[in-house]
């Protein structure tokens, strides 16, 4: 049976509140050693391994020029690292460095201790669950077209 009008627009609500709560939750703590578009960034970018920008902006749905300010952020702080693409050498390629894979480990550690902290009345079997519906969800609403998004498998395995 299709689901509802109302129904759905429940989970529109329920799923926008759910994002900003956890963003306020997790991402905005003092202790976070990069801003939280910039762990984005770096997560999709860890996921991936080493690629050229562009295909970095196709994979996190955003402008060129928006990722070319993060981007350089990121390498002006050591966290990722440019080299030219043998491929082609006018283009180069990105890659999260030593120092990147660094940082995004502390932040996951501390978003992870964070969240736990917050879920303390909750069993492990109800976050299972939760977890396999918010898979089911991201899967279901990531446009298949765009072969070049990362899927949450992807992203999962990045922030573990």
């Amino acid at each position: 049976m299709a689901v509802q009008a109302d129904t759905a627009q429940a989970l529109v609500d329920a799923i926008f509140l759910f994002g900003r709560s956890l963003r306020n939750a997790l991402a905005s703590a003092a202790d976070d050693p990069i801003a939280p578009a910039l762990v984005v960034v770096l997560v999709a970018l860890s996921a991936r391994g080493s690629c050229r920008q562009n295909e970095l902006a196709s994979a996190l749905c955003v402008s060129q020029s928006a990722l070319s300010r993060q981007m350089t952020e990121l390498v002006d702080a050591g966290l990722v690292e440019r080299h030219p693409d043998p491929d082609d050498k006018r283009a180069f390629r990105v890659q999260v460095s030593e120092k990147g894979h660094e940082v995004l480990h502390t932040t996951k550690e501390g978003r992870s201790a964070r969240l736990r902290d917050l879920l303390g009345g909750w069993s492990q079997e109800e976050a299972a669950v939760a977890l396999t519906t918010i898979e089911r969800l991201t899967d279901t609403l990531t446009p298949r077209s765009e072969s070049l998004s990362l899927t949450a498998d992807q992203c999962g395995r990045a922030l573990r």
